[in-house]
């Protein structure tokens, strides 16, 4: 945006357009201006701008201000936002400025896995696996390396196909084995 087009959004923003508030504010936030940036943005958020909040939030975890983020991410989170859905989920997994829990872990990544994170998925699979925030349970771990399969995660789909075939008595052969056919 150039400097004649920030004056005319600034001031539009300030006669009430939430739309120019949110553009000047993340105008301002890419040219490294963020505290004014994050300002606008702000004012755009409280006044119902979906995307200001959400924006808000991805800027705060970012910038690892994890208490200033979590409160929107929260709100992006039930809207469906994967992003924020994801970073909830590691924030808790990690005790990244909130007290460690791997339940609630577990369940923003499973919130970010439904609408199409194969990572949040990977996540969830090995929350099974070790038994972190629930129960041990291979059927569910299996279930979500299959979900982050079908959203073509490469490692899911490995994982997901090596459990099936353990499941099947297929076995894999090992890696001393596969040098050997090489050889032969």
């Amino acid at each position: 945006m150039y400097a004649s087009q920030v004056e005319v959004s600034v001031e539009a923003c300030n006669k009430g357009d939430i739309q120019a508030c949110y553009e000047v504010g993340l105008s301002l936030m890419a040219e490294e201006k963020q505290e004014a940036g994050v300002e606008y943005v702000r004012k755009a958020c409280k006044f119902g701008h979906e995307k200001a909040c959400d924006a808000l939030g991805d800027n705060y975890l970012s910038n690892k201000h994890y208490q200033a983020a979590k409160p929107y991410l929260e709100v992006s989170c039930a809207k469906g936002i994967r992003s924020a859905c994801e970073g909830l989920g590691t924030m808790y997994r990690d005790g990244l400025e909130i007290r460690q829990d791997d339940v609630k872990a577990r369940m923003y990544y499973e919130q970010a896995c439904e609408v199409g994170s194969k990572d949040a998925c990977i996540n969830v699979a090995l929350m099974y696996r070790g038994g972190f925030g629930v129960e041990k349970n291979r059927e569910k771990e299996k279930m979500y390396y299959r979900k982050a399969c079908t959203l073509a995660s490469e490692a899911g789909c490995k994982s997901y196909t090596q459990m099936d075939n353990e499941d099947r008595g297929i076995k894999e052969p090992s890696l001393l084995e596969k040098l050997k056919s090489l050889f032969n």
